[in-house]
Parts: structure tokens; sequence; C-alpha cells
């Protein structure tokens, strides 16, 4: 049995790993807690005190534990990408600039923010890191950038271990103005294995209506085959251009009704809510083929277009509350507040909503799968107070 090494593991994480009975293929050692869940974090100490961890191969499925992992994996001569391509993709501006040089048509204009702008407003502005869409809105108009500012929690522990991979913690800081774009939001999951770039699939996401809020994610696809394709040769030329091989990554892009598919942004790791997804209608979890990779191996992943439909669902709300109640923990349920705070001291959230809770349903069809979602997420018993004035 081989080693691996998983870095400050979400719950996701161990959920997804036990679900695939990975567990009873490799022995999993699990180094760390989830980053986002810490106060403060020392990335030399962790790298010092993780290296006498036994490892054939070290995965992160977040994007400070997949730098984490690929920087541990470098100093112990293991497989996986370099620190150096991640932190390319991690920070935009640098991202942007590969994917403009390989794939102009596909890349929407952008200049960081305080620069003269090749565009007028309204316009996308974003942290040149970040997640989840923390920090990243349309600006109609000056008053809009007003209130904006860092996260600066996020930012500056990201910069720590950025650093470690050679990216200058400065530019960790700051914002980058970018073109609107319009059409229908996917994401494109896939692997590089020794140069090669395999799809794993195409996944949709959908808004709450009138917001900027993902509700929910389906898998598979409804695009046509030939817009998939074009999304695949983007994918082929934009993440070698990285630098990047022997790991996962996902790009998420717009796709117009006319004219070519444009790129939000891309991601130097597995999408690991969407594991679920595919585990259920190909009956193979992506963690099955992350740990392949990060052994050196090629995951031969072989699927084609599944039967059925499977709903990653996002039930949220949209103004702060105190959380009085929340439900037990059921399989399939991924709770992310817990009684006793208000809604904006916990969590992940973007710049409209607050989540409560991911979970997820299969269908025969799409409209099947969306209401077992619905039906299920309408049945929790979240008891929200309003919030207090503090």
């Amino acid at each position: 049995m081989r080693d691996i090494l998983v870095i400050c593991p979400q719950e996701r994480d161990l959920n997804a790993i036990a679900a695939a009975g990975l567990e009873e293929r490799y022995r999993v050692h699990y180094a760390g807690s989830d980053l986002d869940q810490l106060d403060s974090f020392d990335p030399r100490a962790f790298l010092e005190e993780s290296a006498g961890f036994p490892a054939d191969g070290v995965v992160g499925s977040k994007d400070r534990s997949a730098l984490l992992a690929a920087l541990l994996a470098e100093r112990r001569g293991l497989p996986g990408p370099t620190p150096k391509a991640l932190a390319a993709f991690q920070h935009k501006p640098t991202s942007r600039a590969l994917q403009a040089r390989v794939a102009p048509w596909a890349v929407p204009r952008f200049a960081p923010l305080g620069a003269e702008l090749p565009f007028a407003f309204p316009f996308f502005v974003k942290p040149v890191v970040g997640r989840l869409s923390q920090n990243a809105l349309r600006v109609d108009g000056p008053a809009d950038l007003l209130g904006l500012q860092e996260i600066d929690s996020y930012t500056t522990r990201y910069a720590q271990i950025a650093e470690l991979a050679g990216l200058d913690g400065d530019a960790a800081h700051g914002f980058l103005a970018e073109e609107l774009l319009e059409g229908m939001e996917v994401t494109y999951e896939g692997y590089v294995h020794r140069g090669r770039v395999t799809t794993i699939g195409v996944t949709d996401s959908v808004k709450y209506p009138g917001t900027n809020s993902f509700e929910r994610f389906e898998y598979p696809t409804i695009l046509s085959e030939a817009r998939q394709a074009e999304i695949e040769e983007i994918a082929a030329r934009v993440v070698p251009a990285h630098g990047f091989d022997g790991g996962f990554f996902n790009l998420e892009l717009f796709v117009p009704d006319e004219g070519p598919a444009r790129i939000i942004e891309v991601n130097g790791r597995l999408a690991s809510q969407f594991a679920p997804l595919v585990q259920a209608l190909h009956g193979r979890s992506t963690y099955d083929a992350l740990f392949e990779l990060a052994c050196g191996h090629d995951p031969r992943w072989r699927t084609g277009r599944p039967n059925g439909v499977g709903v990653s669902y996002c039930l949220r709300v949209f103004e702060d509350a105190f959380v009085d109640g929340a439900p037990d923990p059921e399989e399939g349920l991924e709770l992310l507040v817990r009684p006793g705070l208000y809604l904006s001291e916990q969590g992940v959230n973007d710049a409209q909503s607050y989540r409560l809770c991911i979970l997820y349903g299969v269908g025969e069809t799409r409209e099947e799968a969306v209401r077992i979602c619905r039906e299920r997420a309408r049945a929790l018993s979240f008891r929200l107070a309003p919030a207090r004035v503090r």
C-alpha cells in the first residue's frame, strides 16, 4: 500500500475519501487542520513538522493547502505540480498574462485597479488572490469602489505561503479590474499527466435569480459537444502555459450564445464540491484519480457522458442573521454554520449572501435532481434570528 499525505483537510475531504473507499487501498495520513478554521498559521513551521510523515504523494484540495502540498512534495522529491505553477494560477494578474499569450480570444481585457483602464464603467473587480467570489463584484460607478477592501486575514496568510513559492508577498495585495463578461457559466475539470490534459467533465453553474450568488451546480453540462470541444482546446493551451503538470485543475468560463467562450479564472486543484456528483454518476471519485496522480501514475480516466444528472445545491440567505439552531449532521449534507454566532462571523461567503449548507441530489433528469435538492433544503431546520445592530 502507498502512503498519501492529505494537507490541512477540510471535512469534505474526509467524507469524499471515505465514500471512495480510498483508505482500503492507501495508508492515508492527515497533517494540519482546515486553514479556514484557524486563527493563525505558520507555514514554515508546518512544513518542518510535516517532513516526517510517510508519503508517496502529497495532496491538498484548497488553494492554500494545494500550494503547501506542492511545497512539501518539492522538498521531498515527490510527484506533483510545482509551487511556481500553482502560484501562477492563484495570482490572477500572472495567470491572465499567461492566458492572453496563448489564447487571447478567450481572455477579457484587464488591468490593475488604480491604473488607467482600457474600458469604462461598468466593469468587474476581484482581489488579485482570493476565494469563492469574496470581494469580487460588479462596479457600476466610482461610488461602488469606496467600500472596497481586502480580506486581510486571508490575503496576508496566503502571502506567507506564496512567498515560499517565490511570489513577492506585496504582489498578493490589490485588485484586478476586468471588462464584464456574459453568458452561461460553466466549470471544466481535468488533470494533466506528463503534459497530456485529460477531461473529467463540464459542470453548469446556476445563480439565484437577480444575484451573483450560486444556487447550484449541475453535472453534466447542457452545452453542445462543439462548445465542450472549444473549452477543451482552451484548457489544452492555457494550463500547460502555466508550467502545470501532475495534478488536477479546473477552468471557469462564460459561454455566450454567440462568440467564443471566455475565461473567468483557472484553479490548480480539483473541484472538490463536484466529487460526489462525479462518483454518483461515473462510479469513480476524482479523489481516486487525485491520489494516483500524486503518486506519479496516470489515473487512466475513461468515462463518457453519464446517465442521469447530479446537482450540488447551496442553500443561502441574503441578510445577516443570528444562528439559533442548525440541523444535525447527516449523509450528503455539508453544514457551513453552527449555532451561537452571526452568519457574518462564520463561513466563507460572497459579497451578497451567506451560505448555510451544501447538499447533493441525483435524478434521471435535470428537473428531478433540482426538485430533490430544493425539497430537501426546504425541510432543513435552520433557526435564524434577525441580526441586531451591534
